[in-house]
């Protein structure tokens, strides 16, 4: 009967079919189930009349309509005769299946077509079967208590369904007000009973026995989720279009009626694949997880196990950190105790030490007191009788005793007051030990002030304070704990250009360390000029260290002269070597292999050769309109101009054409005719050599030079006279604006690099 029943049942309403129309498609719907999917179609501004097809809820065919409408189709007529059949051979009473259904509730028509379309879409068969496996509670609301629940109450229990008895759960099928306490709760139906209302709904026979019973729960957690669009619709399929969760209407009449969908079984199954590790998935998956979600997926999870590790990483040095932190502060805590006893100690000793010497001092002053107070007694006692005995020699009537005991008592008298001042002891008032007092409030402040001691703050380089050379630089630093500090220690080296500082300070090897300064500044020798350094300023104490930010620092270039034994002999060097002026008249001067000596090769060289660094100097000009100023190679010819072989560069003027040349190419470069102040920058440890107008900070040229050999400051006029100002600081303009002149100049070589201009011809 159950099969039977099964089979009779309308996809739709997941009730007995009422008035069934037999479809094309030989499938069979409710009269008042295909007039409801009519009417989800219709909108405001369209009749129900001008539907004029729709899909059979069961195998999706498009049932077209004639204008009868759902007039036009059949009605199965046997199929109704067999449903009359059956309803009058149904057992009538409390436990029949018909009226259990006229006792219980409907659902919402969106309810039972959600439960049709997720059968169909994922069973893959009949409506009437898909129907069956998710039956309304008012076609599975049967049972007996009497029945054995080992099917269902104790079938897979999971633990999202079951949960703790909540003694406030009421039967959510009683009529009475209020309504009983529930005992179970059938995930089937969605519903919680009392033990009546148990009895009366699920009799022990099928397909009741298969219902889950569980402890009484409460509604929200055995609901699934609802649709976003659909209110009180849960959600049972997925869009694979749009990558979202969506329920059967979305489907049947909404925005994903052309989408593919799938199951929520199938997606999850296919989904959770992927959350095996690669080395344990089947080639199959492996295969399948070709799909870009697929693959989205995976490298998700990939990250996603990766991060974890880090983070189980880092959370494992924290917990050593932990660790660490509990030993040391025992270790403090220990170290505290006996720090604080030896005070102790040391307190309790100085207090003996202090009673006892106070107690000396007693019985010193007592036992002079004493004595003093003996010989007191002793004069007093003297002086008690000689009253005495005066007293009664005037009281005595005979003249002749008194004429001979007066006269001894008057010298006896006389001789005790003249001798008073040696017969009264001397008192010493400072004996009475008010002049001794005891004052530890140094010691006390000592005491209040006791703490542990902690790495002193990072000190802070004071670049505006410090100074450089050429071969030296003087570090400035202040602290904040400058009294905690015990020394300073410097670091530096040179800096090459790497920006992750801390990896910089942990490569040890190549730092230069100046440990135990006592002051705040310290001056470092031997540097390379032109060089930039990297400095850290380092403050100590007992406790720990600290480092400061690091600063930039860098040597001046280096400071160098003209030489007299490279000037050609017609030109006239001043005797600071600075200055260099064109004289005709032929100087008598020594031929050496250093000396410019060719036709119009006017120049001279600088005493140093540089190897290393980045180096700045400028060149006053003055009236000259007739120079070349650069750099060459000790190799380079020195019977041709400078920049006529590939062992020199230079930048030139001729009247009114300004040109850079190397290797016998010459390029038009644009300057200012009244440039009045070359600057020149040697960058050698970065390939580089510029020309800068000083005056109006403006870039001219910039060469990509692969140094092979040092080079030397080469320099030639052709009349008037140039001076050199040489070991300067890099003016700021010049940091700012270099990697933007270097590609300029890229560009600019490109486009206007050319052999010999015509131009050059009028200045020889």
């Amino acid at each position: 009967m159950e099969t039977l029943e099964s089979e009779l049942t309308c996809p739709i309403c997941l009730e007995l079919f009422e008035d069934p129309l037999l479809l094309p498609c030989a499938h069979s719907l409710c009269f008042n189930c295909a007039h409801r999917i009519l009417v989800s179609h219709c909108s405001t501004s369209k009749p129900l009349e001008s539907i004029s097809a729709f899909q059979c809820p069961t195998c999706r065919y498009v049932i077209t309509l004639n204008h009868r409408g759902l007039e036009g189709l059949k009605r199965n007529v046997t199929l109704q005769n067999i449903i009359d059949r059956f309803q009058k051979a149904s057992l009538s009473g409390p436990n029949s299946p018909t009226e259990s259904r006229r006792l219980q509730p409907q659902r919402p028509y969106t309810a039972t077509i959600s439960g049709t379309i997720a059968g169909t879409i994922g069973g893959g068969g009949g409506g009437t079967s898909g129907s069956s496996a998710r039956s309304s509670p008012a076609t599975s609301s049967h049972s007996h208590p009497h029945v054995n629940h080992t099917n269902h109450t104790n079938a897979n229990h999971s633990p999202a369904v079951v949960a703790k008895m909540d003694p406030r759960i009421s039967c959510q099928f009683c009529e009475q007000d209020p309504p009983r306490e529930a005992v179970k709760t059938c995930v089937t139906c969605e519903v919680s009973y009392c033990d009546r209302c148990l009895r009366a709904t699920h009799p022990n026979k099928k397909p009741f026995t298969s219902h889950r019973l569980v402890e009484p729960v409460p509604d929200t957690h055995i609901r699934g989720l609802t649709c976003l669009e659909h209110e009180n619709e849960k959600v049972n399929m997925y869009c694979l279009v749009d990558d979202q969760l969506i329920c059967a209407l979305c489907k049947l009449v909404g925005r994903h009626r052309e989408h593919q969908v799938s199951s929520l079984t199938e997606r999850f199954d296919k989904l959770k694949a992927y959350q095996v590790s690669p080395g344990r998935v089947s080639d199959a998956v492996m295969e399948a997880s070709k799909t870009s979600a697929a693959q989205t997926l995976e490298n998700n999870l990939t990250n996603l196990v990766k991060r974890n590790s880090e983070l189980e990483n880092q959370m494992a040095k924290l917990i050593q950190i932990c660790q660490q932190v509990e030993v040391n502060t025992a270790m403090h805590e220990a170290k505290l105790v006996e720090e604080c006893d030896e005070l102790v100690e040391i307190i309790r000793q100085r207090k003996q030490v202090i009673a006892v010497k106070i107690k000396e001092s007693k019985v010193m002053k007592l036992r002079k007191l004493a004595q003093q107070i003996a010989n007191c007694r002793q004069c007093l006692e003297r002086s008690s009788a000689l009253i005495t005995q005066a007293e009664q020699s005037l009281k005595e009537n005979d003249h002749a005793r008194f004429l001979q005991t007066a006269r001894n008592v008057a010298e006896r008298v006389a001789m005790a007051t003249a001798s008073s001042q040696v017969l009264i002891p001397d008192v010493n008032l400072n004996e009475a030990f008010d002049n001794f007092a005891l004052d530890f409030s140094r010691e006390k402040k000592i005491l209040e002030g006791l703490d542990y001691l902690t790495a002193p703050n990072p000190p802070s380089i004071r670049d505006e304070l410090c100074t450089a050379s050429h071969d030296t630089i003087t570090v400035h630093w202040t602290s904040e704990d400058e009294f905690s500090v015990t020394s300073y220690e410097l670091q530096y080296t040179i800096y090459t250009g790497q920006t992750n500082f801390i990896s910089l300070y942990n490569s040890a090897d190549s730092w230069m360390i100046v440990p135990n300064i006592k002051q705040n500044h310290y001056t470092v020798h031997g540097l390379q000029s032109g060089t930039r350094y990297i400095f850290f300023v380092k403050a100590i104490n007992q406790a720990g260290s600290r480092n400061s930010e690091p600063a930039r620092l860098k040597t001046n270039s280096q400071p160098f002269k003209l030489d007299p034994k490279t000037a050609h002999k017609k030109l006239r060097l001043s005797n600071d070597c600075l200055t260099m002026e064109k004289d005709e008249s032929s100087l008598k001067k020594s031929h050496t292999p250093e000396r410019f000596s060719g036709t119009g090769s006017y120049g001279a060289a600088g005493n140093v050769f540089i190897d290393s660094g980045c180096h700045y100097w400028e060149v006053l000009l003055g009236a000259s309109t007739w120079y070349a100023i650069g750099v060459a190679y000790k190799s380079a010819p020195k019977n041709e101009w400078s920049g006529k072989n590939s062992s020199s560069w230079v930048f030139s003027r001729c009247n009114n054409n300004f040109m850079v040349r190397h290797d016998g190419k010459e390029m038009l470069v644009e300057a200012s005719l009244q440039l009045r102040r070359l600057g020149v920058l040697l960058d050698y440890d970065n390939n580089s050599l510029s020309f800068y107008d000083a005056m109006n900070s403006q870039h001219i040229h910039t060469f990509e030079i692969s140094f092979l050999l040092p080079v030397v400051p080469t320099f030639m006029i052709w009349n008037k006279s140039v001076m050199i100002l040489s070991g300067l600081p890099v003016p700021d303009f010049v940091d700012g604006m270099a990697p933007d002149h270097q590609e300029q100049q890229q560009m600019g070589l490109c486009r206007q690099e050319s052999p010999y201009l015509t131009g050059m011809k009028t200045c020889h």
